[in-house]
């Protein structure tokens, strides 16, 4: 059996907890993180900073390729901006259901990872270039894999 008597909660937390401040928990949980970041950084870090520092980041990620990628009711496509056609030779390209990957673009050893909008197939994607642009065509996949769980009287 376990020893509910000895568990850190006992009666009077829940009176503690109705009584309690939000200023007072602000500055216990900044009290605790200040002394935690301190130890680990050699004291100097700020806990505030590091959440300002998280708050002012962009969410966006950046996209050097300035690839697209968009789909309609039975593909997926990524469109690639590349200018010299020369760059074809060396570039490689893979993909699984939620992702591309492109290699050998700009430099040598360049490796971008381009996010799918959907699911896709492992076979039937070609790639054509044109006017400048590279045009990868995916094939949507929808084996969407259904179990059913029957539902029993206990």
């Amino acid at each position: 059996m376990f020893p509910w008597n000895l568990f850190p909660f006992n009666k009077d937390m829940k009176n503690k907890l109705q009584h309690m401040k939000p200023d007072e928990i602000d500055q216990f949980i900044k009290g605790i993180m200040g002394n935690v970041m301190a130890s680990q950084s050699g004291g100097s870090l700020n806990p505030q900073d590091v959440v300002n520092h998280y708050q002012s980041q962009p969410t966006q990620q950046r996209n050097p390729l300035n690839s697209s990628a968009f789909e309609t009711h039975d593909s997926v496509f990524v469109r690639i901006p590349i200018k010299d056609e020369s760059l074809l030779k060396e570039l490689q390209i893979y993909h699984t259901a939620t992702q591309l990957m492109v290699e050998h673009i700009p430099e040598r050893d360049a490796k971008h990872s381009i996010k799918l909008p959907a699911m896709v197939k492992k076979k039937g994607s070609s790639a054509k270039y044109k006017d400048g642009i590279l045009e990868i065509k995916l094939i949507k996949s929808y084996d969407i894999q259904y179990s059913q769980i029957d539902v029993t009287e206990i």
